[in-house]
């Protein structure tokens, strides 16, 4: 175990104080650029978008990568995961490390963090970009990796093992914890309903993959219930921002930057 404090810097991010909880998050680009928000999903870190950050950057964006307790290098906390606990940080760290509106994208269980948070505090979001997320149970489809990860897979807990060991804080001897925790959350949540979401006027491009853990009729539903939403299908699965930046990168960046048409007419 490694106690860490506000204002160490490891690995190219600070520990930042959100709330009481010590977190740690990477940070770059314009200081006078948009804020844009990148929130990962559970057994993730800002890692995940690592083939995001150059292009992201290029673009004259001000990125802000925060890493969950539990995640990455941020330690720990007592206590359950849950969604609420989550956007309750997330709000947290818009009002006191971001400091101004900005642009979210969130992937996975992040996707559903970041609509939540657009519709608790549209004040502090201007667009959301969601990225291969559910709100219920009844959104996800069958998944091999999922079911791996819920039935204890001796070398998926490995994969999942390593990951963890090589950055936190708490010591390999803290990962049981840490699965036993996120485990008991991917059974139950999220768990929203897809009807809460239709005052959220925040522009929201909702991105699915073809061969996503997602049902495509659920990514439909929300893209129909948010009133100023656009949908996007692309080639790839469950971690399709990795597979494919090529066609990710500036398809996001393109709806970060301007509203696409809604209709197109003949002069």
């Amino acid at each position: 175990m490694r106690t860490v404090h506000v204002g160490d810097k490891v690995d190219g991010g600070t520990y930042v104080d959100v709330a009481g909880t010590t977190l740690w998050h990477f940070s770059a680009g314009d200081p006078q650029g948009i804020p844009t928000v990148l929130l990962h999903g559970i057994f993730a870190s800002a890692a995940s978008w690592g083939a995001q950050i150059p292009d992201f950057l290029d673009a004259g964006l001000r990125l802000f990568l925060p890493e969950r307790p539990g995640h990455g290098h941020s330690p720990d906390v007592d206590g359950n995961f849950t969604c609420a606990s989550i956007v309750a940080r997330t709000i947290a760290y818009l009002e006191t490390v971001v400091g101004r509106p900005a642009n979210i994208v969130g992937w996975a269980d992040g996707a559903a963090i970041a609509l939540v948070v657009a519709r608790d505090r549209p004040d502090l979001v201007n667009r959301v970009v969601y990225v291969g997320g559910y709100l219920n149970s009844d959104g996800r489809r069958t998944d091999r990796f999922v079911d791996l990860v819920l039935n204890r897979n001796p070398t998926t807990v490995e994969y999942l093992r390593t990951h963890h060991d090589e950055t936190s804080p708490d010591g390999p001897e803290h990962f049981s914890v840490v699965y036993d925790k996120t485990i008991l959350m991917l059974s139950a949540e999220p768990d929203y309903a897809v009807a809460d979401f239709a005052d959220v006027r925040t522009p929201t491009l909702v991105v699915a993959a073809d061969r996503g853990l997602v049902r495509m009729e659920h990514a439909l539903d929300i893209v129909r219930t948010l009133p100023n939403a656009r949908f996007a299908v692309l080639p790839g699965t469950h971690i399709m921002p990795v597979e494919a930046p090529e066609l990710f990168n500036p398809l996001v960046l393109s709806f970060l930057a301007a509203d696409p048409p809604t209709e197109w007419l003949p002069e």
